[in-house]
C-alpha cells in the first residue's frame, strides 16, 4: 500500500527552512509536492557547502519534490502559477505577510477559485498586528521567546555575553507545527468539504514547544526546587571506558535524587546531612556528583551499568558525533541515513524518514534533488499548456531554464532567513 497522503498534491512557494521543512514531511508522508522558485532561486541553494547550484542544506529539505521557476514580474505568469494553484490541496509559503498577496496569489484568490485549499503561512510573528512586518530569523525568534535566555541561564554565556544555539530549532518546529495544522484542516476537509487559511507564528510555535513555560511565568509559585532544577538537569558522566553520556536525572531534584540512590544501592545517602534537601544538594553538588561517578568506574563497561541503571529507571545517553549515531546498527536498521545524488558526480547524505507505516510500504524510493525548473514543461503539460505556449513563455523569459550547475560563491548556513 502506498503511503497515507499518496495523491495529494502540495505547492510549496516557500524557501530556506520553515516552509520547505514543513513541505517536506509532507512530501515525506506521500505527498506530491512542487516547488515554485523565482529566478534568483532559494537562498538555501548557496549554503556552505555546495556542489554548484545543490547545496546539502537544499538537498536536505527538497530532495524529492518538482521543481518549477517561474518569474512572476512578467505579464500573465500570474494566471499560469493560478493553474497550478487550482490543482494544489494544500500550498505552503513563508514569505513576509502579503508578499504573495500583492501578486494575486494570497488565500483568497486562491481560495476562490480552489475552495477546498488549505493554505499555511508561516512567518515570524504572524499575519496581523504591530509585529507582523518584522524580518523572521530563527536566532532572532528564539531570542525574542525566552529560548536564548533560558539556554544562557542554564549553560553559561560566552565571551559576547550571551550563548544562542547553533541549531534553527524556531524553523524546524513552525515547519512541523504547520504539517500538524495542515493534517488537520484536511481532516476536517474530509467532513466539511471546504479548505481554509492557516496562520503559523514562528514565536508562539517556540512558547508552545516551551515544556519549563509554567516555570517562568510561575514567579517562583511552585516552591524552591524551580529555580533549582533549571540549573541542574541533565549530569554529564564519564563510563568505566572514558565514554562521556549524559542523563536525564537531576542529582538535585526531590523527585531524581532517590533513582540515584536506588541504582548505587546507597539509600545511606538520604540521611547525609549534606544531601537533606534540594538546597543542600546544590550546594555540595560537586561532592554528589563525585560519589556517582566513581560508583560508576567501578563497573567493568557501558553495558553492565546501562544494565543497572535501566533498572533504577535512569536512562543513559552517549554524547556522540553525528557520523558515530549514523554507522550505528540501529541507524541502519531503521533506515535513519539516505543518500541522494548531487547531481554531478557525487552524493548527499540526508535524513530518511522518522516514521515506519504498518499499512504502506515506505521503502524509501531514489530522491533526487531537482535543478532550479527542471520540471518546468512537465509541469506544464499537466496544467494543459502546448508545446508553442511553453515556447512562447520560455522567450518571455518567464520560466528559469535548468542548467548543469557550475561553481559560484557560497553563503554560510548562519546568514539563511526563515
Amino acid at each position: 500500500m502506498s503511503l497515507p497522503l499518496s495523491g495529494l498534491r502540495v505547492v510549496d512557494f516557500s524557501r530556506v527552512l520553515a516552509g520547505p521543512h514543513c513541505a517536506k514531511t509532507l512530501l515525506d508522508l506521500g505527498a506530491d509536492v512542487i516547488k515554485l522558485e523565482p529566478p534568483g532561486g532559494d537562498l538555501a541553494r548557496r549554503a556552505f557547502p555546495s556542489n554548484g547550484e545543490i547545496s546539502g542544506y537544499y538537498a536536505q529539505q527538497n530532495a524529492g519534490k518538482k521543481n518549477f521557476s517561474i518569474d512572476l514580474n512578467v505579464e500573465g505568469t500570474r494566471d499560469v502559477v493560478l493553474r497550478l494553484c487550482d490543482t494544489a490541496d494544500v500550498i505552503v509559503e513563508n514569505f513576509r505577510p502579503g508578499t504573495l498577496a500583492s501578486f494575486g496569489l494570497g488565500y483568497s484568490d486562491i481560495a476562490q477559485r480552489n475552495p477546498k485549499v488549505v493554505y499555511a503561512s508561516i512567518s515570524g510573528y504572524g499575519q496581523h498586528g504591530r509585529w507582523s512586518s518584522r524580518m523572521a530569523y530563527a536566532p532572532t525568534v528564539q531570542a525574542e521567546t525566552g529560548i536564548t535566555a533560558t539556554t544562557a541561564r542554564q549553560f553559561g554565556r560566552n565571551e559576547t555575553g550571551l550563548r544562542s544555539d547553533s541549531l534553527s530549532h524556531a524553523d524546524v518546529y513552525s515547519g512541523l507545527h504547520a504539517a500538524i495544522a495542515i493534517l488537520a484542516a484536511l481532516q476536517e476537509r474530509a467532513t466539511t468539504g471546504r479548505g481554509q487559511y492557516i496562520d503559523v507564528a514562528m514565536a508562539a510555535v517556540m512558547m508552545s514547544i516551551n515544556e519549563r513555560f509554567h516555570v517562568d511565568l510561575s514567579e517562583n509559585d511552585l516552591g524552591a526546587e524551580v529555580p533549582i532544577l533549571g540549573a541542574t538537569d541533565g549530569p554529564f558522566f564519564h563510563g568505566p571506558g572514558g565514554e562521556l553520556f549524559a542523563s536525564p536525572m537531576s542529582l538535585v531534584g526531590s523527585m531524581s535524587f532517590p533513582f540515584y540512590l536506588t541504582a548505587m544501592r546507597r539509600p545511606d545517602l538520604a540521611e547525609d546531612p549534606r544531601f537533606l534537601t534540594p538546597e543542600l544538594r546544590l550546594k555540595h553538588l560537586d561532592e554528589l556528583h563525585q560519589i556517582v561517578q566513581e560508583w560508576i568506574w567501578t563497573f567493568p563497561d557501558m553495558e553492565a551499568l546501562d544494565a543497572q541503571m535501566d533498572e533504577a529507571k535512569i536512562a543513559t545517553g552517549r554524547v556522540r558525533e553525528l557520523k558515530e549515531i549514523a554507522e550505528t546498527d540501529w541507524a541502519h536498521q531503521w533506515r535513519a541515513v539516505r543518500t541522494v545524488s548531487d547531481r554531478d558526480d557525487g552524493t548527499i547524505r540526508i535524513p530518511g524518514r522518522p516514521w515506519h507505516f504498518s499499512d504502506a510500504d515506505d521503502t524509501e524510493d531514489e530522491q533526487f534533488v531537482a535543478r532550479q525548473g527542471e520540471h518546468n514543461r512537465d509541469v506544464l503539460g499537466a496544467l494543459g499548456y502546448s508545446a508553442a505556449d511553453i515556447a512562447e513563455l520560455e522567450r518571455r523569459g518567464a520560466l528559469v531554464q535548468p542548467s548543469r550547475p557550475q561553481p559560484g560563491a557560497s553563503v554560510a548556513e548562519d546568514d539563511l532567513p526563515a
